[in-house]
């Protein structure tokens, strides 16, 4: 990023940060330090609210794929790209292929990324049954994976909704997960990191509406 990115980025950031801790009163729970080097976050997803929640909340930029709708009206759109979101056309105008080496460039070149395993955003607020697509990420780069579970967001903002309602929202990030030990396994690996990273996030679920 040029320093004037750099600057943009931090305003945005701090500026969605304040708004939360003011405006919903935010909670947010860490089980662990995070990575030195490069990782994946992976969290559930029910609302448009959830990039910037999490965004604003890392330490370090997260670079996520973002539906066109999140880009509007044009100051906020500028906002959540610089907050890391790289637009596109549609949910599914990315194929899964292309989706894959776009992430697997981010990580290589040193950047955090933002995975929302489900596929999509639940729309009753629950936890979906994952994708593989974040596995196959994590094998392949070999980046260490911090899950999170957004909580509050579903009645804030939910599906369709053009405001954020003053709710209570939560955050909690568990432990991280390595993935070097699941890579040398092939298929067999993806689906036991797969299986791993649901148990986490179920298990983060309960723990993050207590904070509610």
């Amino acid at each position: 990023m040029t320093l004037s990115n750099k600057l943009f980025y931090f305003f945005v950031k701090w500026f969605f940060y304040i708004s939360l801790k003011v405006y919903n009163r935010i909670s947010i729970r860490w089980l662990s330090p995070l990575p030195r080097r490069n990782y994946i976050v992976i969290a559930n997803h029910c609302s448009n609210l959830d990039p910037v929640v999490l965004g604003a909340i890392f330490p370090g930029r997260l670079r996520f794929l973002a539906k066109s709708e999140l880009f509007e009206p044009f100051i906020f759109g500028s906002m959540v790209r610089a907050l890391g979101a790289i637009p596109v056309q549609k949910q599914d105008s990315q194929s899964a292929g292309a989706a894959l080496r776009t992430f697997l460039k981010l990580l290589e070149e040193g950047e955090n990324v933002l995975l929302f395993p489900e596929g999509a955003r639940s729309l009753d607020g629950k936890l979906q049954p994952l994708e593989g697509g974040a596995a196959l990420i994590a094998v392949k780069s070999g980046a260490s994976v911090v899950p999170a579970f957004v909580a509050g967001t579903f009645e804030a903002m939910p599906p369709g909704a053009k405001f954020v309602k003053p709710l209570h929202l939560s955050v909690i990030v568990g432990e991280t997960i390595e993935t070097s030990d699941y890579a040398s396994l092939g298929r067999e690996g993806r689906d036991k990191l797969l299986k791993k990273l649901e148990e986490e996030l179920a298990s983060l679920e309960p723990k993050a509406r207590a904070l509610l």
